[in-house]
């Protein structure tokens, strides 16, 4: 049965628009970025099966050109839809943390961590440039490869710190292991980098950790600074 022959209340686009983007399934949603469907399935019926081949809706949404689309009804054209409605969630959550006090609402920080780094396959560090108003300047990719105490040289935070005048900073890196939780060497890390910092009198807010899938790990909300 076509999407078009169901009842008013199940289609897709007709329920969005009537009780909210948040009433619908992954595979809802999904099925109005496709907005058609193929020969014996519906856009709802190739939305499952996409959800079912990659797992989860976030290795989808960062599976490679190749991967995507060797899919069937799939192809690039497709996967650089999906990509810029991906590009276009990370802008206007940056936006909103430029625009913003950032810890008045720490969950459109940890939304764009997500999004920046949960999908890499390798280990990423990020330091998170802000105002006296804890307004975000700037976002810094530091360090690539295997994280640990020796990787990051506190010298070089403090040097970035004072050249674009940041009175506070946050930290995060991600595990694309899938592990939540520190390791010794992160807490170790994160201990040598507020000690230089409050020697300039510059404050760690947050150090966090962005697991490949679920929650970031913050650091402050575990009382671990």
């Amino acid at each position: 049965m076509a999407i078009t022959d169901w009842p008013q209340d199940e289609r897709p686009r007709e329920k969005l628009l009537l009780h909210g983007p948040q009433t619908l399934t992954d595979a809802e949603l999904l099925a109005i970025f496709l907005r058609v469907g193929i020969k014996g399935q519906s856009a709802v019926d190739i939305a499952r099966s996409l959800l079912a081949r990659f797992g989860t809706l976030s290795r989808l949404c960062n599976a490679s050109a190749e991967e995507f689309s060797a899919i069937p009804g799939m192809g690039l054209a497709k996967y650089a839809q999906l990509q810029a409605v991906m590009e276009l969630a990370r802008r206007a959550l940056a936006e909103r943390l430029e625009e913003g006090i950032l810890f008045d609402s720490p969950a459109p920080l940890k939304d764009w961590l997500q999004l920046r780094m949960a999908h890499l396959a390798y280990e990423n560090f990020c330091i998170l440039l802000l105002d006296a108003r804890h307004r975000l300047i700037e976002a810094v990719d530091l360090f690539r490869g295997t994280l640990n105490q020796t990787s990051i040289y506190p010298r070089e935070v403090v040097k970035l710190v004072l050249a674009r005048n940041a009175a506070a900073v946050v930290l995060a890196h991600n595990h694309p292991s899938g592990e939540r939780e520190p390791s010794l060497a992160d807490e170790a890390l994160t201990r040598d980098l507020c000690n230089a910092l409050a020697l300039i009198d510059v404050k760690v807010l947050d150090h966090l950790v962005v697991p490949s899938h679920g929650e970031p790990f913050s650091f402050a909300e575990r009382g671990l600074l």
